[in-house]
């Protein structure tokens, strides 16, 4: 088993934003288990969150754009993809504007914070996508596409052809993701100088400076571009190097460019929300080919863990039988709708349900049709979940429990007499103040039957 990582202690750095040209101040913050990448916006009021959530892209010019309820994150990639090459799963990332600071266009700033800090083992198992077949995306208007392949690690190829003279194709490969620190990290944003101007035109990149995007000089530089250029950078003087980029700026590597579009695709693909065991190769990659190809990543592993069904011995003694259960539940038969407890950790409980013809709902649930009540797979649910928070008291017989949402639910198959209903509750954030908030799968032959988002509080009998 990997266990799930996060950052030692909280840092901060600051900087300008490379769009707005706001100073920014942005703090690193450990995560509980499952948190995995959320950006706060502490400016806003109530601070709200937008997780790194590839279905939150709303838009990838000059970066990946996310927006939830109107509140925005932009250009998320480079401090996304640091964490993925620095092993961590959980952090909380607090803004006080929009975007990230641009530092150096790179990600070594980010990894250089997270190293000071350090990364630490948490207790939660890390979940891993693991490629099984060859998975494509293709955007038919730019004829950029990305594969990913079966491999042992996380591993990227990205293959780029800018079809200009100073310029042309690049490529740039890591055969693990561990060699990002090393190889990647301190790759910087480039943009053309057609590019440049226009940007400058429209009032964006007011953060931009030579120290952090590399510029390549794609066209003659007229005198009225050169002087809002000198203008634009607060320079006496900008020339262009002989490799056909503008001055005060040295390669750190020849390619450079495919470097950084390697990161790009890292960070993209750090929005899927879960580890990659697979071998991506990316042609011409962009922010729109690479989100789009995280989106389609992400519904393939939410329908493969869907029908995953986890395997339990039935035959093994239960951790908690019925006599047990009753001493920490409030609820009687014919309310009691558990009758094991399988396995109970910090953060998950399993329990088990044998469904009978002799259930009381049959009786008008359907007499000559029976199907076991969907609100009762959930009140089932709930009360397994309700085993998990009553563990964390010394004296749960004293106390009540009560739903306070339920969100979510989804009802996938029939629940019939004669079936085994497996019900798995798992903590999306960690039990405080009595309320468990828990992701709850419901599992008969094979399948899932049913799940819901359910948050619940334990109150002291009067």
């Amino acid at each position: 088993m990997v266990k799930q990582k996060t950052i030692a202690s909280e840092i901060s750095l600051t900087g300008v934003g490379l769009h707005t040209g706001q100073e920014v101040k942005m703090t690193f913050k450990p995560a509980p288990i499952n948190n995995g990448f959320t950006f706060v916006r502490v400016d806003l009021e109530g601070q709200p969150i937008i997780e790194a959530d590839a279905n939150y892209v709303v838009n990838t010019q000059r970066g990946t754009n996310l927006e939830k309820r109107g509140v925005k994150i932009q250009t998320s990639e480079h401090v996304l993809a640091a964490f993925v090459g620095c092993d961590v799963d959980n952090v909380i990332i607090e803004l006080n504007a929009s975007e990230p600071p641009i530092m150096d266009g790179s990600s070594k700033y980010f990894v250089e914070a997270i190293e000071k800090v350090g990364v630490i083992e948490q207790e939660g198992e890390r979940k891993i996508f693991v490629v099984k077949d060859v998975i494509s995306y293709t955007d038919e208007v730019t004829g950029s596409d990305i594969t990913i392949i079966p491999s042992d690690t996380y591993s990227v190829t990205a293959m780029v052809d800018f079809g200009t003279k100073v310029l042309g194709t690049q490529n740039a490969s890591i055969k693990n993701i561990s060699e990002f620190k090393n190889e990647i990290s301190d790759s910087r944003t480039f943009s053309f100088l057609h590019e440049l101007e226009m940007l400058l035109n429209n009032g964006l990149i007011k953060g931009g400076d030579l120290n952090n995007a590399i510029v390549y000089v794609d066209k003659d530089i007229s005198t009225e571009t050169m002087e809002n250029l000198k203008k634009a950078f607060n320079k006496e003087s900008i020339t262009v190097k002989p490799n056909g980029i503008l001055d005060n700026l040295t390669l750190h590597h020849p390619n450079e460019a495919a470097r950084h579009k390697l990161l790009d695709v890292i960070g993209d693909l750090a929005l899927i929300g879960t580890r990659i065991q697979g071998k991506v190769i990316a042609n011409k990659p962009g922010h729109f080919v690479n989100t789009q190809f995280a989106k389609k990543l992400a519904k393939i592993i939410k329908i493969e863990e869907r029908n995953q069904v986890p395997v339990y011995d039935l035959n093994k003694e239960p951790l908690m039988d019925i006599h047990q259960i009753m001493k920490m539940l409030p609820h009687r038969p014919p309310f009691l709708l558990i009758d094991k407890i399988l396995e109970l950790s910090d953060s998950g409980v399993v329990g088990l349900k044998n469904v009978t013809m002799n259930e009381p709902f049959f009786v008008g649930h359907f007499p000559d049709a029976p199907v076991m009540p969907g609100v009762l797979i959930v009140e089932a649910m709930a009360q397994t979940g309700g085993i998990l928070v009553l563990s964390t008291v010394p004296d749960p017989e004293n106390y009540l429990t009560y739903f306070m949402k339920i969100d979510n639910v989804k009802f996938k198959q029939k629940v019939l007499p004669g079936d085994t209903l497996i019900f798995k509750c798992d903590l999306i954030t960690p039990i405080r103040r009595g309320i468990c908030h828990m992701q709850a799968n419901a599992y008969a032959n094979g399948k899932l039957v049913a799940e819901a988002e359910l948050m619940a509080q334990i109150v002291k009998k009067q």
